[in-house]
């Protein structure tokens, strides 16, 4: 690690040296996003609120060390359904950065609050703690042609960093905001644990009002949809039996073998996007039995939760046809097969319209940043989305590539404007007293 102190340095030392100025603004570059006069006029008044601009500058100048904690978290292990480790060293660089009320709730979520004046609505903003990789893997920090290589590296490490970012900036800075932020590092956004976390926080906090995902690493959009995804594992049982002695009796396999061939020829549509797939499969007890119990793991993903229902009604017909294809083939023994739902991300959508859209626009503007598109995908977003919360999911900054890989690399460039995005935005939703009233609304719960 300490070897890569001065390289990390000399990398960033122009971004060091850069006035972070208001003076010239790019706002109505893009026009993706259909900005309001409120909307503008109360970003206009957080930007050229002197706090803020030192609290940008200082995310500048301290970018540097961002980038040494980003890869000392990566370096600390957070298998899916194992980030107690990492969780206890991001509660004591929350509590070093001014949030000494930070502390680890019962699904393992580290969570501290930035109180405002009582008076404004609740915001979150977190990035998740666990990667996609098993114990034993290997993350220490590489440097290699100018990338730096760990596994999980930028998935979600520089979410992690750019978070800590913001919660010192704002501690330096001594703004007062309206409204109350909560910061989180979140457990379970990967894999099968099915938005654990986030689930878990909103369900602990019904009056949260809005939230921002840090997520990953190059910013060129905003995540304003969520792909809904629902997994299940299909489960095949039968008697089983020698494969000699008692051929002719139904085999879990072979149903599951019908199963799987139905389902790849299910056609779904591509607008709106819907898909699915069989990752994995297990089954049986050797090359010489009759398999009697046979498992698939498959996942199924749309934009339009009707077509999402529609899809999984179709798949659990075509298994349910498949096993009575088997018994009806052999007519000795029986097999049945069992649903079992092992993920479930909502469907949901924040429109373009809805202020923290269009802040996030105006901030990608007022850094430079070129919005290429407003993007859909499955994000720890989805869930309150689903629950017409605002929410959006951005980028941590810097450039990154092979994200679920073991050659997974980061290069800072321009690393800063990850956690700048996330304050303005953040600021912008909370308001600043004496400064702009919130853009964010408290909901009725």
């Amino acid at each position: 690690m300490r070897g890569l102190t001065s390289l990390i340095s000399l990398e960033l030392k122009v971004c060091a040296s850069v006035l972070f100025l208001f003076s010239v603004p790019s706002w109505g570059q893009q026009d993706l996003v259909p900005i309001t006069e409120t909307t503008l006029e109360a970003f206009s008044k957080i930007t050229a609120y002197e706090r803020v601009q030192y609290s940008l500058q200082r995310i500048i100048e301290t970018e540097s060390d961002t980038v040494q904690e980003q890869f000392r978290i990566t370096e600390i292990p957070a298998p899916p359904y194992k980030e107690q480790e990492r969780a206890a060293y991001y509660l004591e660089q929350m509590r070093a950065r001014g949030l000494q009320n930070a502390y680890t709730d019962s699904e393992g979520n580290v969570i501290g609050v930035r109180k405002g004046t009582g008076e404004g609505p609740i915001f979150l903003i977190s990035a998740h703690l666990d990667t996609v990789f098993p114990e034993g893997t290997d993350t220490t920090v590489k440097l290699r042609g100018g990338r730096y290589y760990a596994p999980g590296i930028g998935d979600d490490t520089r979410g992690l960093a750019a978070l800590l970012s913001v919660i010192d900036s704002l501690d330096a800075s001594g703004i007062e905001t309206i409204g109350d932020v909560i910061f989180a590092g979140n457990v379970g956004e990967e894999g099968t644990g099915d938005l654990r976390g986030i689930k878990a926080i909103f369900r602990d906090n019904p009056s949260i009002d809005g939230y921002v995902s840090i997520d990953g690493t190059l910013l060129r959009r905003i995540t304003n949809g969520g792909t809904g995804s629902r997994r299940f594992e299909f489960a095949f049982q039968g008697p089983g039996g020698h494969s000699f002695g008692a051929f002719g009796r139904a085999s879990a396999i072979h149903a599951m073998g019908r199963a799987i061939a139905k389902i790849s020829d299910l056609e779904t549509p591509s607008v709106p996007k819907t898909t699915f797939t069989i990752g994995t499969v297990r089954g049986g007890t050797s090359v010489n039995s009759i398999a009697a119990d046979a498992t698939f793991a498959i996942d199924m993903r749309s934009n339009d939760p009707n077509e999402l229902s529609k899809l999984e009604s179709r798949v659990k017909a075509a298994a349910l046809e498949a096993v009575e294809e088997e018994n009806e083939r052999w007519d000795n023994g029986k097999i049945f097969v069992d649903f079992n739902l092992i993920g479930d991300r909502p469907v949901g959508k924040t429109a373009p319209e809805s202020p923290i859209v269009q802040v996030a626009a105006l901030t990608f503007d007022e850094l430079g940043i070129e919005l290429q598109e407003l993007g859909t995908s499955s994000t720890d977003s989805n869930l309150p989305m689903s629950l017409d919360i605002p929410a959006i999911t951005i980028a941590g900054g810097g450039r990154g590539g092979g994200a679920h890989s073991p050659g997974e690399w980061f290069i800072p460039t321009n690393s800063y404007l990850g956690p700048q995005a996330a304050l303005l935005i953040t600021l912008s939703m909370v308001g600043i007293k004496n400064v702009s009233a919130p853009l964010l609304e408290k909901i009725d719960k």
